[in-house]
């Protein structure tokens, strides 16, 4: 069994590392190869270029990347086919995988993405296309296989893998006695982002929130977890000259244990949401583009959702604020973050709604998976078996 696998950023090698190990008890002589991030690489998938060489985002910015990223995907394509596996996975980068995966089923492989596009938000026409491009998407959320469904795309709901690894009840006192925090100290946690344009877009506007918020609350303590020494030093740079009172503390990585210890979270959209909530932390979201970027997707109305949010999409109305683009401003996302400070009953409100998005995502999300790719490698065999006696 010989499994190719895509992972182009942080969240994506979580859930190709979870994949990895329920696919291997299934098919405990699989082989994994492909990109793939330290996750990943742990979990036993060889890596035949890194994460990283894939972390572009927005539309402009993907431009500039366009000409390596074309070269990096066309090594790619000819790498997997001479290794035949029997399964191509995309995890999340969809864009990118979606392409490949399109070559590689037009040379007879069996492809899968794991996580679905948000075409459901904008371009909801790509629903047909893609389902030409793969023979199965495996969801994380439950509202997407109905969507696909009218489009005759074979789409599968496996919940997400975070919300198994995280207790429902998160300990708070452990997290912040293994983070060496005061217990009755009122935390912030920091997260700007998985990836170096994420960081560059909103280190300012998050450095100087924490020390609008560091000037409210004296003995605040700040904590940011960030995934890279590389990023950590691009976000510790711009922390020094904007909020030495909020003197924020860098973390290597545990993300996890920053927002189970922390009272309130201001974090960059994307899984990092999802995970605060999983955490049960109130939080503030923000997201910023390049400026044309934001100008061609505001101007040509792509964005078809109100919310961009993981948790705000999910209960389909606003749970936690949300901040666009110029939005994201340092008072705005001290104000927000005061809120839930000085709003207990509210956060206590909202946690029961995290509590209820995270039993409906708890469903054993990689075994489920692996299950479902199993069942098209199979229906595969038995059709080829059928059609060549």
């Amino acid at each position: 069994m010989r499994v190719a696998l895509v992972a182009g950023e942080a969240s994506g090698d979580t859930l190709g590392a979870a994949l990895i190990d329920a696919l291997r008890r299934r098919f405990p002589g699989a082989e994994f190869a492909g990109v793939a991030g330290p996750r990943m690489i742990a979990a036993g998938c060889r890596p035949w270029f890194h994460s990283e060489e894939l972390g572009v985002m927005g539309l402009t910015e993907v431009l500039r990347h366009l000409p390596r990223l074309l070269r990096l995907r066309g090594s790619l394509q000819r790498q997997i086919v001479d290794w035949k596996p029997d399964v191509f996975v995309g995890v999340d980068f969809k864009e990118f995988n979606l392409g490949l995966a399109r070559r590689l089923k037009r040379q007879g492989l069996r492809t899968v993405q794991y996580v679905s596009p948000q075409v459901w938000a904008w371009r909801r026409g790509r629903a047909r296309t893609i389902g030409e491009a793969v023979d199965l998407i495996l969801c994380l959320f439950p509202f997407e296989p109905d969507f696909y469904r009218e489009y005759g795309v074979r789409a599968t709901f496996v919940g997400h893998p975070l919300a198994d690894q995280i207790p429902l009840e998160p300990d708070r006192a452990a997290a912040r006695a293994e983070l060496g925090v005061d217990p009755a100290a009122r935390v912030l946690a920091i997260l700007p982002g998985s990836r170096r344009g994420e960081v560059a877009h909103l280190a300012d506007s998050f450095a100087a929130a924490a020390e609008l918020l560091a000037a409210r609350y004296p003995g605040l303590v700040c904590v940011a977890p960030m995934v890279t020494p590389e990023l950590r030093d691009l976000f510790a740079a711009r922390c020094a000259g904007l909020a030495p009172r909020a003197a924020i503390r860098m973390l290597d990585g545990k993300a996890r244990l920053a927002l189970v210890a922390a009272d309130v979270a201001l974090v960059a959209s994307g899984t990092a949401t999802l995970e605060a909530a999983l955490c049960k932390r109130p939080m503030v979201v923000a997201y910023r583009l390049g400026a044309l970027t934001a100008f061609l997707l505001r101007g040509l109305g792509l964005v078809k959702v109100k919310h961009f949010s993981q948790p705000n999409l999910l209960a389909g109305q606003e749970l936690v604020p949300e901040f666009f683009q110029e939005a994201a401003s340092p008072a705005n996302l001290a104000n927000a973050l005061a809120n839930w400070i000085e709003q207990p009953a509210r956060v206590a409100q909202l946690q029961r709604e995290f509590l209820n998005i995270h039993q409906t995502l708890r469903r054993g999300g990689a075994d489920l998976a692996a299950g479902e790719i199993a069942e098209l490698l199979t229906a595969w065999t038995a059709h080829a078996t059928v059609s060549n006696p």
